[in-house]
């Protein structure tokens, strides 16, 4: 039953994104791919790099799984890490629980000043590029067969 509107809604902008409110979207569009698919698979993804001894959060991967496909959404190593062959484990973990879990496929976006070079070292190929700031920027929209 859809809920009764007796006013007409209102857009509000804001910087903050509230967890009910990203639950509220998640869930919503997760229920209309039920609908549409039959299935729902949506899932989170956490792959974290931990220092052992702290047992703190150092970098990582973030993302989902849905329908088949693996999204990153956020990779961070912190510089004193970066060329040590940790991204390369994360990543290669992350692919491999999307495989896990029935992904064949993978997306992800970068910029051009980040790790388009890293992603392609590691079978990830360019799809799309869409100019951005600072000027002679780009977002770099990669996808990789898993």
């Amino acid at each position: 039953m859809k809920p009764a509107v007796t006013a007409s809604p209102t857009i509000v902008i804001s910087d903050t994104l509230d967890s009910s409110f990203e639950t509220l979207l998640g869930n919503g569009l997760a229920t209309f791919n039920e609908q549409m698919t039959g299935y729902n698979d949506r899932q989170p993804l956490a792959v974290e790099l931990k220092d052992p001894e702290t047992g703190q959060v150092l970098g990582g991967i973030s993302g989902r799984t849905s329908l088949g496909l693996l999204f990153i959404d956020l990779f961070y190593l912190p510089d004193s890490l970066r060329g040590s062959g940790l991204g390369a484990q994360l990543l290669r973990a992350c692919e491999d629980e999307g495989r896990r879990r029935g992904c064949r496929s993978a997306v992800l976006y970068t910029l051009s000043f980040q790790a388009p070079s890293f992603y392609e070292k590691h079978g990830w190929q360019r799809f799309g590029e869409v100019a951005c700031d600072p000027e002679g920027s780009s977002r770099v929209f990669m996808s990789k067969a898993l």
